[in-house]
Formats: C-alpha cells, structure tokens, sequence
C-alpha cells in the first residue's frame, strides 16, 4: 500500500506551456520549409520560362534543318577508246591533281593510224595540187579554142566574100561567053577560080563548126578540172579531219584526272581489254563542296537565296562552316522520285513534303580541308532575318 502511494505521488506532468511553445517552433518550422520550397519552385519555374523564352525568340530569324549532307561533283572516269590496260599510274582512294595520268592504253595501233592518216592527208594535197594544174591547163587549152574558133570563123567571111566575088565574075562570063566577048578559055579559067573559092568556103565552115565544138569540149573540160579541185579540196579537208580524229585516239590512249580530287572505286588492271565507256574509277571534287538540304515545305516562306547559313557537322561537332543558300530545288523531292505519288487516285493522305535546297560552303578552317567528305551528315541553319 506505501509503494502504490509512493509511485503516485512521483509522476511528473507536462507542462502546458512548454507543449505550446514546442507546438510554436514546430509549426514555424514547418512554415520555413514550405517557404523555402515555393521559393525554390519559383526560381525552377521563372528558369524555365526563360528558357522557353530564350528559344523562342532565338528561334525567330531562323530555320533549321538535319535533313542534309555534304555533296560534291563525283564523275565517272570511263574509257574513250578501246584497247589493252599497259600502264596504272594511281592506287584507291588516292589524291590527284588536274592531268595527272591514270591509265595508259596500248598506243602502237593508234601511232600507225595517225601515220597512215597523215599520209593520206598528203596524198590528197598532192591531188588538189594536180587538179589545180590540170584545172589550168584545161583553161588555158579552152582559151585557145576559143581563139581558134574565132579566126575560122573571120576566114569563112573572108571565104564568104571571095565566093560572092568569084561567083559575079563567073556569072559575067557565062554571058560574055554568049555574046561572043569572051573567049572559053577566059570562061575556065574564071569557072576553075569560082569553083576553088567554093570549096575554100565549105572547107573553112567545116573548120569552124569542128574548132566550135573543140572549143565547147574544152571549156568543158576546164570546167570539169575545176569541178575536180573543189572535190580535192574535200578530200583534203575530210583527210585533214581524220588526221585529227587519229590524234583525238591517240591523246585518248592516256587518261587523265578530269580535276583536283580523291580518286576511288578503281576497277581496272593491267592487261585489262578495255571498251569504249568502260568505268575505270570515280573522281570525287572534294576542292568544291556543297550541301544538299532538304526543308520541309512549312519552312521556305522566308527562305530566299543569297541568305548566310551555319553548317555543324556531325563528324566533327566543334567545327563550325558557313555557307551562303544558292537555289531551291525545281520540284520537291517526291516529285524527283522513281515512282511520284499521284494524289488523284486511292485515298488521300497528306504528307509534309520536303523541298531540296543547295547551299555553298563559302568559309571553313584550313585543316578541313581534304575531309570534307561528300556524304556526310550535317546540320543547317538559315538565318533568314
């Protein structure tokens, strides 16, 4: 019964103010977490609408694009005349200067040919030369026909008045004759004298009918002799074009690097029978790159061309290129296709299509140049205000 007193009269109460108070500081506790939570949420969210702001207006003036590549002029290298693979003067993926020699054909058939062009040419001039002096000659043999032509021709008047002479003196004889005042021996003598001038005259009108036509042949001919030097002239030109021709082959014979550039895809060896267009290689002009782009058609509004352009490349993010924007495409690139869309048939559902659009690399760093390879992956920004 004392211990029960005693424990009784030993428990100790709280205090009633001292809970408030620790209710107090706890609640003020409590109030300056939720405070300071605002306030970080606050600056989290004026951060963050800043940033939206920030993009947004850094959008504006601009319009970009991934879909791009770095392009550049890659010619296919093929044989221009045929024949065997003697000489390779070039290894894969090898860079080379405009004219240097990549591949030396078999030249011995084509030296022969431009010999034997070469003396054909000759032999043609030397024709020409012979119709000209043939062409002279025939003129000159014309001239004297015509001059021949001319002096029978003045003999038969000559003739002709002789005869018309001959024949009054004959036809007064005749009739002295019958009256007796003229002896016959007179008679004769006048008849031998008409009947020598006749045959004179028809002798001379054969003459200059036969010296007439000699004349007409001649001219002829002189006409045909210089008939002749234009046919020789065109021999001689069309020798002198395949002369030509024989050196085009025989220059063909070595291939040379169409430009600067990197030569690749190499797939020819020696002792290889080549055809006409037969691929060799491909030259690739990695001095001229540019970027093919392809925007979408809600992007081009306020795109024109001369714009200033920032071009990242994916291979080498840190390198920073500009380019200047240079045309737009002539067609979108569906239309470009093997296959384009045609809207009018089946259903219709509507695609955003892309516009293609090159843009010159106008600046870049020294050392890139030589890796700035066609084909790789670039993002481009156009500054369109």
């Amino acid at each position: 019964m004392e211990n029960t007193t005693t424990s009784a009269a030993t428990e100790v109460h709280p205090d009633p103010a001292m809970e408030a108070e620790i209710k107090l500081r706890k609640a003020e506790k409590k109030a300056k977490k939720k405070k300071k939570r605002l306030v970080i949420l606050g600056g989290v969210s004026g951060v963050i609408l800043l940033l939206i702001i920030y993009m947004w207006v850094g959008a504006m003036g601009h319009e970009e694009t991934d879909n791009a590549q770095l392009d550049a002029m890659i010619t296919p290298v093929r044989a221009i005349v045929p024949g065997f693979v003697t000489d390779i003067k070039f290894t894969d993926n090898q860079r080379v200067k405009k004219g240097d020699t990549l591949i030396v054909i078999d030249r011995k058939d084509y030296v022969a040919k431009l010999a034997q062009s070469e003396a054909a040419l000759e032999s043609a001039k030397a024709q020409l030369e012979m119709a000209k002096t043939g062409a002279t000659t025939a003129d000159q043999n014309a001239n004297a026909s015509v001059l021949t032509s001319q002096a029978a021709k003045e003999n038969i008047v000559s003739a002709q008045a002789r005869l018309n002479k001959d024949e009054k003196d004959m036809a007064r004889i005749e009739k002295m004759l019958k009256d007796g005042a003229s002896t016959q021996q007179q008679y004769e003598s006048t008849k031998a004298e008409y009947e020598t001038a006749r045959s004179q005259y028809e002798m001379l009108k054969k003459q200059y009918e036969a010296s007439s036509s000699q004349a007409v042949g001649a001219q002829s001919q002189a006409q045909g002799q210089k008939s002749q030097i234009a046919l020789s002239s065109a021999m001689v030109k069309q020798r002198e074009a395949e002369l030509q021709l024989s050196k085009t082959q025989l220059d063909n014979t070595i291939i040379t690097a169409p430009f600067d550039g990197i030569i690749s895809k190499k797939s020819v060896e020696i002792g290889q029978y080549l055809q006409i267009g037969t691929p060799i290689c491909s030259a690739v002009d990695i001095g001229n790159i540019y970027v093919s782009a392809n925007f979408k058609e809600t992007q081009i509004e306020e795109m024109r061309a001369g714009q200033e352009v920032e071009i990242k490349i994916d291979a080498f993010p840190k390198v920073k290129i500009k380019g200047t924007l240079q045309s737009f495409g002539g067609a979108t690139g569906a239309k470009f296709s093997l296959l384009p869309p045609d809207n009018s048939t089946g259903n219709f559902v509507k695609v955003t299509q892309r516009v293609p659009v090159r843009i010159n690399v106008t600046e870049y760093p020294k050392e890139m140049a030589g890796i700035l390879f066609p084909g790789l992956s670039v993002i481009v920004d156009v500054k369109t205000k």
